[in-house]
């Protein structure tokens, strides 16, 4: 008995620290829902380089881009958003979202890259890579 509540506290703190090393390196391992401009000023603010995605459910490129979407918030360094164009048309017409699915990618705060429908994950890869001086 003693032996299992060691091995669950060494567990546990395997977990603590994993979640530590997460959130100092600084991006989120999931991509982040954002609903609204105050929603998407916070977090372009909050990291370096944020790549958009913007989307609609009904989509069929945008559904085939989603795990590259996924991988590429778990795997870069770069933060990644998602912006659901149908709940959040008023931001979508902001950035000149006319088609779906567009992915607008900042650096500092600013739009400095974008592009719209189906993209490979390796040509996802290298814009964040040129922003990030990976």
């Amino acid at each position: 008995m003693a032996d299992d509540i060691e091995e669950i506290r060494e567990q546990k703190l395997e977990q603590l620290q994993e979640r530590a090393r997460e959130e100092a390196a600084g991006s989120p391992e999931e991509p982040i829902p954002v609903a609204g401009a105050d929603e998407l000023g916070s977090t372009t603010d909050e990291h370096d380089v944020v790549l958009v995605d913007f989307y609609a459910d009904w989509c069929g490129p945008c559904q085939m881009l989603e795990p590259v979407v996924e991988t590429i918030a778990a795997e870069t360094e770069a933060a990644v958003a998602k912006v659901d164009v149908d709940a959040n048309q008023q931001l979508a017409a902001e950035y000149g979202v006319r088609g779906v699915p567009t992915m607008v990618l900042f650096a500092d705060g600013e739009p400095v890259e974008r592009l719209v429908g189906m993209q490979d994950e390796s040509q996802l890869r290298q814009l964040i890579d040129s922003h990030t001086g990976a």
